[in-house]
């Protein structure tokens, strides 16, 4: 039994169909953040696609930073979940809005202040005061293109992507996704020292 939607003549909700609903998820989570007095760009005042300081005031507030290649990483993560949960019955479409679902949920429970605070206390952000509503919206884009790059490379390319994003930010921040991961599970103090630079 398939878990698609179903329209007259019995013929599967189109995936354009699922797109739009993802948009409608999408633009509620920025909603939801501006209700919850996000900023919807950097304070600054000005837009940058990239910001490569991680102790800068613009993190997490332009189109893109180092934690970006975590929320592609997301992707990745869904599109492989939903496929092995659906067991092949849920439609491109279906998955597709679930991923973009729950990651704007996260997003939206990353902006929290307890979580804010928790990242500020237990891990090596200490400056982070959450993200502007424009970079919360580019982290669902970027799991989003996680999602379809995981869609169409063979299973090999996409580990090995994992791998060199993981490590690149690393070397190059001394954090990514699996360390961020584990220092929100339980801290340890010399991960911590060594994020710092110790």
């Amino acid at each position: 039994m398939t878990c698609d939607l179903e329209i007259d003549n019995h013929r599967p909700f189109p995936f354009w169909g699922y797109a739009l609903l993802g948009v409608m998820v999408i633009l509620l989570a920025g909603a939801i953040e501006l209700k919850m007095g996000r900023l919807l760009i950097c304070k600054c005042g000005h837009i940058h696609f990239w910001v490569g300081q991680v102790a800068s005031a613009e993190n997490s507030q332009q189109i893109a930073d180092w934690y970006s290649f975590s929320h592609i990483i997301h992707g990745f993560i869904f599109y492989a979940l939903l496929r092995w949960i659906g067991r092949g019955k849920w439609s491109l479409g279906l998955c597709l809005l679930l991923a973009i679902a729950i990651e704007s949920s996260w997003e939206i429970i990353e902006n929290t202040p307890y979580v804010i605070n928790y990242y500020r206390s237990q891990t090596a952000s200490l400056g982070y005061t959450g993200d502007t509503v424009l970079n919360s919206m580019c982290d669902i884009a970027c799991a989003i293109i996680g999602f379809f790059i995981a869609r169409y490379s063979p299973v090999w390319l996409t580990i090995a992507l994992v791998i060199a994003m993981e490590a690149i930010c690393a070397i190059c921040i001394r954090d990514n996704l699996f360390l961020n991961i584990v220092m929100l599970i339980h801290p340890f103090d010399f991960i911590k020292h060594w994020q710092m630079g110790g």
